[in-house]
């Protein structure tokens, strides 16, 4: 049985992300490839789009994830927490987070993608601290959020921020909004 039959099977013929009969595919669950099914998701061709590195996550589509991160397979645990991850800034998201638990190989294949690359110059907070996708930080001055009619207080705890291809900037939820954060205007939170 190769490893596409090895996934219809395994998965009923469906997204094992969202449970979508439609034009499905393996996916190799990064940094395998699909040679091994236990290594790969099948996934939908709305799925696989979302997947790609630097694409926009649509946050209503992924509230399947409140299903497929407690799966007995590994690999949808890994994507499913890779996904969390990448919408931490959104507080249903956050808190699945926050009550996810993983065992250690688990844990370590999803991590595996977030050690930092040498050539990239880093993202550092106010004090110098290095700033990494999922943190939380505290914002250390009044920011006037433009095309928003709000300022961002000094104070205000931004979670699960994601990391931008700027060194200097970073993005995350204050007031239900997302915006971009100059990384000086923030301090890393213990």
């Amino acid at each position: 049985m190769n490893t596409e039959q090895a996934l219809m099977q395994r998965s009923d013929s469906r997204c094992e992300l969202c449970a979508s009969p439609e034009q499905l595919a393996v996916f190799a669950v990064p940094p395998y490839d699909d040679a091994n099914h236990d290594q790969c998701v099948m996934t939908c061709v709305q799925c696989r789009d979302q997947l790609a590195a630097g694409s926009e996550l649509d946050t209503k589509r992924w509230h399947s994830l409140n299903d497929t991160v407690w799966s007995a397979i590994p690999a949808v645990q890994v994507l499913s927490y890779r996904l969390l991850k990448r919408l931490a800034a959104e507080p249903w998201a956050q808190d699945l987070l926050d009550m996810v638990y993983l065992d250690e190989e688990t844990q370590a294949w999803a991590d595996a993608m977030d050690a930092p690359v040498d050539d990239d110059d880093p993202t550092l907070d106010s004090n110098g601290s290095q700033l990494f996708a999922g943190d939380t930080v505290v914002l250390v001055k009044d920011l006037d959020v433009k095309g928003a009619s709000f300022i961002a207080k000094r104070g205000t705890a931004v979670r699960g921020i994601s990391l931008t291809n700027n060194p200097e900037h970073i993005e995350g939820r204050v007031n239900g909004t997302r915006i971009v954060i100059i990384s000086a205007y923030v301090k890393k939170s213990n």
